[in-house]
């Protein structure tokens, strides 16, 4: 019984006698006698159920379906032959793919820097980049659609077992208002409602009349109630206003005065017209980014990205 279909073998000796044509200069470059080639290429024929030459007496000559199948053929020799090394590149980690999401706020800061350093060590590595909130994110691990993500601490303690986290950065968290808002706090104390305001920094007892700006505490309950905790320590009860998902739209909203926003430092990098950035007067905890994936599933390629991330968190520490 024939096989279903060709072997490589049969193909390296197809393209050998294409390219010599002659079955025996053919054998002679295969270091083989030309019997056993002609029955290999007949079997091909069979296999294939099409004639790949027309035979004569003094001549062997490529069939038009022959001449057709020849280019592609080589083709198919010339990925087996890549199949060793890519498989010794995929083992170390330089190639493969590495699907990665990330919340909003990385973007403005964390995310470039990864970036930046993982494609110069890993250039052959395709990135698939997502943005997603940190709880999605969970989610996305646990079905296995992502490899990893970087996500605002903490991680919800029912994912703790199944996940790995490695902390990357701690940022402060400074408060983003329209001019308009930034004027009217600057003429309250006093201040030149002209001067730079970016490092003056403020209470939220200033602000305690405008809503608040906030994604909504499911998306990451642990964000949120750092950023309640802030108002707390101020003393100040905070007037929700607006809810949206992404950060970008926080700042917009907020650009168009309808309230303020704590957002991490790293936001400053997000220059949005009618926003200005404060830090603030009262002592607040440190948002922390970092890095999850699943635990006990580190391919190379994610082992390369988890190294770099590791880097980083050092020089942060």
């Amino acid at each position: 019984m024939l096989p279903a279909i060709p072997d490589l073998r049969q193909l390296r000796y197809f393209v050998a006698v294409a390219e010599e044509k002659h079955f025996g200069r053919a054998a002679a470059r295969l270091s083989m006698t030309q019997p056993p080639l002609s029955q290999a290429i007949r079997a091909l024929e069979e296999t294939l159920g099409v004639e790949l030459f027309a035979r004569t007496k003094r001549s062997v000559e490529l069939t038009p379906v022959g001449a057709d199948l020849l280019p592609e053929v080589q083709r198919l020799l010339a990925n087996a032959e890549g199949l060793r090394p890519l498989a010794q590149s995929l083992a170390r980690g330089e190639a493969g793919v590495l699907s990665l999401a990330f919340v909003s706020t990385a973007d403005y800061g964390l995310l470039p820097l990864l970036l930046r350093d993982f494609g110069t060590r890993h250039p052959r590595v395709r990135l698939e980049l997502t943005e997603a909130t940190s709880d999605v994110q969970a989610d996305e691990l646990l079905a296995g659609r992502i490899d990893a993500g970087l996500v605002i601490a903490p991680l919800p303690s029912r994912h703790a077992a199944r996940l790995s986290w490695l902390p990357i950065v701690r940022e402060p968290l400074i408060i983003a208002m329209s001019t308009d808002t930034a004027a009217r706090v600057s003429s309250t104390a006093g201040a030149d409602p002209h001067a730079e305001w970016l490092d003056t920094p403020i209470s939220l007892r200033d602000v305690a009349d405008a809503p608040l700006v906030i994604f909504p505490r499911r998306l990451a309950p642990g964000f949120y109630d750092i950023i309640m905790d802030c108002y707390g320590v101020a003393g100040v009860a905070p007037r929700v206003g607006q809810e949206a998902i992404q950060m970008q739209t926080i700042v917009s909203l907020v650009s168009a005065g309808m309230g303020v926003a704590l957002v991490p430092q790293s936001l400053r990098n997000l220059r949005r017209t009618g926003v200005v950035y404060r830090p603030l007067c009262e002592s607040v905890p440190a948002i922390e980014t970092g890095l999850v994936w699943r635990t006990g599933e580190v391919s190379p390629v994610l082992a390369g990205f988890i190294e770099i991330a590791r880097a980083h968190a050092a020089i942060d520490a």
